[in-house]
């Protein structure tokens, strides 16, 4: 009397199949599940128990072992409640074993036989339609496994219909996948008023996909500027949507059970640990830069991050994803967001102010400012700063562009990197921060006057390799937002305009 489910466990987004076994034996009466369990699956049992005492039937007092093969391999998560119940059921001969054979099957129970929605259903969906099987899954989590294209999908609110469903005595309708919106998605550029050079700055940014850090004092708009930055970024493709979505969906963010349709925006507290920031810890889940993946990170009061958290941002930002390594798991998770960094001048906030001068200036900026190394600043492409908006621009009636108005030029911009990319074969990536190499060299073609002045400003302040490159495709991209093809000298000028800073 053995049967056999197909489930699932999760090593970050890596999906790692399961053979759930249900054995029911003659024996003193008990109830064993083995094969490295964690404590919300050993405590399933008593879920599955009411859960099935719902339907009117009692578990036979006999032995009842469930084993999770590869047994040496750790499973965690409440969605080996529904796959433990059928495979009971299967042995029982209530659900009939050849029914569950081509369905993986993931979900929580209650008590009164209700199928609870689950983490994750939208990358095993994706992995699902790969294999060419079906998925039984929550009737709540139905619409986020839909935009996977899998055409078998049963999504049950409870135990009952999900039983009566693969005895084809009633058929359950198939989800319909559903789309989610952002609210911050009504931000809009027009309502900040001033800091002209702030927004030209942000739109570069937003249009080659280079990180940013913005220098002033408090309340100078530097937080109002990275929270519209979303709203003149390019749409998301499918593509990007569907990944967003399924890093979402494993870390238990996603909206509505849809896909998310807009760029992420991710504010964490400077008080955020390191797992927090990146990623990891005892299940290692997803961090706040790989649910920023194809959006933004904002990292308000830059300095009053802990320096190793910060530190740990490097290779991500270099390489667009974070690996993990713990003693029981390595993990990758994609990390390719963009970076908008803010922070005050001093920590009091107040230097240059001439009506609130700091009082240990300029120690107290040396100070300050040393808390973010030199190879994290060599990463950030722009640095500007952001001064006290005037009060006659508080006041003016005055407005500035609309987000649609910046975007449209944005989205020009990315489409001739897009083309120039697609033009040599080049598919992983679509944006001019992410040129290395020989492709850097070959797209960022530069005028003599402009070749000439690159080079006597890195020599003259001693740029790195890296922040050469950097300046390189910065310029790059201010080119591009012309729609000039060779990078000329008022281009280079421009962007080294915004690697400078009296401050660094």
């Amino acid at each position: 009397m053995l049967t056999h489910v197909n489930t699932l466990t999760f090593n970050g987004l890596e999906i790692r199949r399961v053979d759930l076994q249900a054995q029911i034996s003659s024996g003193l009466p008990n109830f064993i599940i083995v094969g490295l369990p964690d404590k919300a699956i050993a405590e399933s049992k008593e879920r599955v128990r009411a859960a099935i005492q719902s339907l009117g039937l009692q578990l036979p007092p006999k032995r009842i072992v469930i084993n999770l093969a590869p047994a040496d391999l750790l499973k965690e998560g409440s969605h080996f409640d529904l796959p433990i119940a059928l495979g009971i059921l299967a042995v029982m001969g209530i659900v009939p074993a050849a029914a569950l054979k081509n369905y993986i099957v993931m979900g929580e129970l209650g008590l009164d036989g209700n199928i609870l929605p689950v983490n994750g259903v939208l990358p095993v969906a994706v992995q699902v339609a790969k294999d060419g099987l079906g998925l039984i899954c929550p009737f709540a989590c139905g619409a986020e496994a839909a935009w996977s294209g899998l055409k078998d999908i049963a999504a049950a609110s409870n135990l009952g219909c999900l039983i009566n469903h693969l005895k084809k005595t009633e058929i359950l309708p198939a989800p319909e996948p559903v789309r989610t919106f952002d609210d911050d998605a009504a931000l809009d550029m027009v309502d900040v008023k001033g800091q002209e050079t702030a927004k030209r700055a942000l739109e570069i940014a937003a249009a080659g996909g280079h990180n940013m850090l913005m220098i002033g004092p408090p309340g100078s708009g530097k937080s109002m500027l990275a929270a519209r930055l979303p709203s003149i970024l390019p749409p998301m493709s499918i593509t990007e949507a569907l990944e967003t979505s399924m890093i979402q969906s494993v870390a238990g963010e996603l909206k509505h059970n849809g896909l998310c349709l807009t760029r992420s925006f991710r504010a964490p507290h400077h008080s955020a640990s390191t797992p927090a920031l990146v990623g990891g810890g005892r299940k290692g889940t997803p961090g706040e830069i790989s649910l920023a993946h194809n959006g933004v990170l904002f990292l308000d009061e830059l300095p009053e991050f802990n320096r190793p958290t910060l530190e740990a941002l490097r290779q991500p930002l270099e390489n667009g994803v974070v690996q993990i390594s713990r003693v029981n798991a390595h993990t990758t998770f994609p990390a390719d967001f963009q970076l908008i960094a803010a922070m005050n001048p001093c920590r009091c906030g107040w230097l240059g102010n001439k009506d609130k001068e700091c009082a240990r200036a300029p120690i107290c900026a040396k100070e300050y400012m040393a808390k973010i190394s030199g190879p994290l600043l060599d990463r950030i492409d722009i640095k500007i700063e952001v001064p006290a908006v005037s009060p006659w621009d508080l006041a003016g009636i005055r407005r500035g562009e609309t987000s649609a108005q910046i975007r449209s030029r944005v989205v020009a911009a990315r489409k001739i990197q897009a083309d120039r990319l697609w033009a040599i074969g080049e598919t992983s990536f679509f944006t001019n921060a992410r040129l290395k190499g020989k492709l850097l060299e070959d797209l960022c073609v530069m005028d003599n006057d402009a070749e000439k002045l690159l080079v006597a400003f890195a020599d003259q302040n001693k740029l790195s390799a890296r922040a050469y490159h950097r300046t390189l495709r910065l310029a790059r991209t201010i080119a591009d937002l012309q729609n000039e093809s060779k990078i000329r000298k008022l281009h280079i000028a421009e962007a080294l305009s915004y690697r400078q800073s009296q401050y660094f």
